[in-house]
């Protein structure tokens, strides 16, 4: 009898040490509906075999259309845009390079956009590691470029970047929906 007792006692100890453990585990955060994503220039420096170094790179939340109008109706034409989803999206440029006509030196900025119907203005800013663009302090503007909007025939689902190499530097494509802009960065 006494062996019974001592071994239902040590079950019940070990239940109740079984639950405080599964009572304190860790709760991890759903997936997010806009994934991150990274886009290097040159495209997908990092998986060469050789020794090419990325000058740019683009760490961005990519939100989905899911049906909606994107670009006059859930960002709305004339207010400053986060440029994707989530947290700003945050560009390191790995040396010195020229948008618009302004020099910036080597480091981490964030981008934003004010889109509109025929033209985009492009923001890089020295605010990082901030949510969406409610924080957005325009005194910390790097630099500031009208580009014009081209329209897709086909919509894009997610909001996408890549780069076009051109002779003195590299091209931002930004598109989604069914427009496209493009961003000259000279290095």
């Amino acid at each position: 009898m006494r062996n019974i007792f001592i071994v239902v006692f040590a079950l019940l100890c070990f239940g109740v040490k079984a639950q405080e453990t599964s009572s304190n585990e860790v709760k991890f955060p759903v997936a997010d509906p806009s994934p991150a994503d990274i886009v290097y220039f040159p495209l997908n420096a990092p998986k060469v075999k050789d020794a090419t170094k990325p000058v740019i790179k683009i760490v961005y939340s990519r939100p989905q259309r899911k049906g909606r109008e994107i670009f006059g109706v859930l960002e709305q034409y004339g207010k400053v845009w986060r440029f994707g989803a989530n947290e700003n999206t945050e560009v390191h440029f790995f040396k010195k390079v020229n948008i618009g006509g302004k020099k910036i030196k080597a480091g981490t900025y964030s981008l934003f956009a004010i889109p509109n119907k025929d033209v985009w203005t492009i923001i890089v800013n020295k605010q990082t590691d901030k949510w969406g663009a409610f924080s957005y302090d325009q005194t910390l503007d790097v630099a500031r470029v009208n580009v014009p909007v081209k329209t897709l025939l086909k919509p894009l689902e997610y909001f996408s970047l890549t780069f076009t190499a051109k002779n003195d530097g590299a091209n931002l494509v930004i598109g989604w929906d069914k427009t496209q802009v493009e961003l000259p960065i000279a290095f």
